[in-house]
């Protein structure tokens, strides 16, 4: 019985929030360390794929602890997780890298996604399309431990939060991941993609006549004064029942960006796609929201695009014509006051600002214009009161934002389903980082999609609008070896 006590009176001296160095994978890439983890349930890697002012950490963990995959019923359709993030130590590290920054801010929590549809639980509108994939409105795990590397110094941390209090548990949950992360080899193809076995032929769920037909339909309904602005879809689909993982390792090395995410979404439930894999692999130029440790929030919503040009001169012009352009400044200026607006119900009086508007920001296939919304969060509000306040994205429905989703509703054929939702860590401490889900792959078991699309104005020309969604795919398809066919 002494023994007993004295070894719980132990675990108890153990601290509940740990960080420590894991030189082992510093000059290893993440997405080689991840194939280490190869097998393990729930594998998840948030990757900053190239530099960019928002984009310092990468986040791997796998193995979760609780799985959530519906909204809570009631009014607050983030209940349920809200009381599975508090199972998590939340206490904070003050822990600094050799620059001087703060370490990691995210050492164990939710890791998953939003998807779009998660909009008819926070504003319930009329449901018109129905659902195709096998897909949750939202799935997030709960993870105790997280590997996270530091883009600027190259080094990588092992990080973990106890949970219900248990740190003995956290102990040997930490030791295991290092003992088999240091023991593993990296792969034979590390550093290259996978080309897959067969091309990948899209059909599109509009053709060229019906979304042309779709910009006309939201062109009237500016005019008659029933919205601003909308953002138009189309999804791109083929017959796939393999392996998600090369297609992530080809679309982040062919279209590196920001904000990339692998999340695997586990085994098929229903039908044809009992059993088969099913993953989210994003390739995402656009952050949707964060928050700090001490409740300062961003945003960077996106709006206009132009193609990269093939001569620098070109791509030079092109620049210069998205900047000069009067429709893409009104279409982005718009959504920056839809953003002002949602962090506005949650955040201090006074406290939004537009620190930067309409900058130019470049991927390997298009450029963008790009501002940046912040404000603080009121007392009493926290990250599930932001999403909430905020979702789905402005910069990926239009102005005003539900009767735009209403009017979309009777125009896209087919639900959006992950697609403009959001790749998300959530931390027990309250930090948020996420991504809106553009530029992203997903594979629900019997089905590879890839959706696409524009914000649509007054000014809008319907064949410009199509030729804008046919160079937003042109990026992500050409990773991973697959076409459209001819709309």
């Amino acid at each position: 019985m002494a023994l007993a006590s004295s070894a719980h009176a132990a675990a108890d001296l153990l601290p509940a929030t740990r960080l420590a160095r894991l030189p082992e994978l510093d000059q290893v890439a993440p997405i080689d360390a991840a194939e280490l983890l190869a097998g393990s349930p729930g594998l998840a890697l948030l990757e900053s794929a190239r530099p960019g002012r928002r984009s310092r950490w990468t986040f791997l963990t796998a193995d979760p602890v609780g799985l959530l995959s519906r909204p809570s019923p009631g009014r607050d359709p983030f209940a349920d997780a809200r009381r599975m993030l508090q199972r998590l130590d939340g206490h904070g590290l003050e822990r600094r890298s050799p620059d001087g920054l703060p370490g990691p801010p995210f050492l164990g929590g939710l890791v998953g996604f939003l998807g779009y549809d998660l909009g008819l639980a926070l504003e319930p509108r009329a449901e018109l399309v129905p659902n195709d994939q096998d897909l949750p409105q939202l799935r997030l795990a709960l993870h105790d431990w997280v590997i996270a590397w530091d883009r600027r110094s190259g080094q990588a941390w092992l990080g973990g939060r106890a949970l219900d209090g248990d740190r003995r548990h956290l102990g040997e949950r930490l030791a295991a991941v290092h003992e088999r992360v240091a023991r593993g080899r990296p792969p034979a193809n590390r550093g290259q993609a996978i080309t897959p076995e067969r091309e990948l032929v899209f059909d599109s769920s509009l053709d060229r006549a019906r979304y042309e037909a779709g910009v006309g339909a939201i062109r009237r309904a500016i005019r008659d004064g029933e919205i601003y602005q909308a953002n138009l879809a189309r999804r791109l689909s083929t017959a796939f029942d393999g392996d998600p993982w090369p297609l992530y390792r080809a679309l982040r090395t062919g279209d590196p960006a920001l904000f990339t995410a692998y999340l695997d979404l586990g085994p098929g439930e229903r039908g044809a796609r009992s059993g088969m894999p099913r993953a989210i692999a994003s390739a995402s130029p656009e952050s949707f929201l964060s928050v700090d440790v001490d409740g300062r929030v961003t945003t960077d919503p996106i709006k206009g695009t132009r193609p990269r040009g093939r001569t620098p001169e070109e791509d030079r012009a092109l620049a210069a014509e998205l900047l000069a352009s009067a429709k893409d400044r009104a279409e982005n200026v718009m959504i920056v006051d839809v953003l002002r607006n949602d962090l506005g119900r949650v955040c201090r009086p006074g406290s939004v600002r537009v620190p930067r508007l309409c900058r130019l920001e470049r991927t390997s296939a298009v450029q963008h214009l790009v501002s940046t919304v912040t404000g603080r969060l009121a007392a009493g509000r926290d990250a599930f009161d932001l999403i909430a306040a905020s979702f789905p994205g402005g910069s990926i429905t239009g102005a005003p934002k539900i009767r735009a989703m209403e009017i979309l509703e009777t125009l896209e054929p087919v639900r959006r389903g992950p697609y403009t939702g959001t790749a998300l860590w959530l931390g027990p401490d309250g930090q948020l980082g996420s991504s809106i889900l553009i530029r992203t792959l997903v594979a629900d078991g019997a089905q590879l999609s890839l959706h696409v699309g524009g914000g649509i104005t007054w000014r809008s020309d319907p064949v410009e609008e199509w030729f804008e969604t046919v160079a937003k795919a042109r990026g992500p398809l050409r990773s991973i070896g697959g076409r459209e066919t001819a709309g």
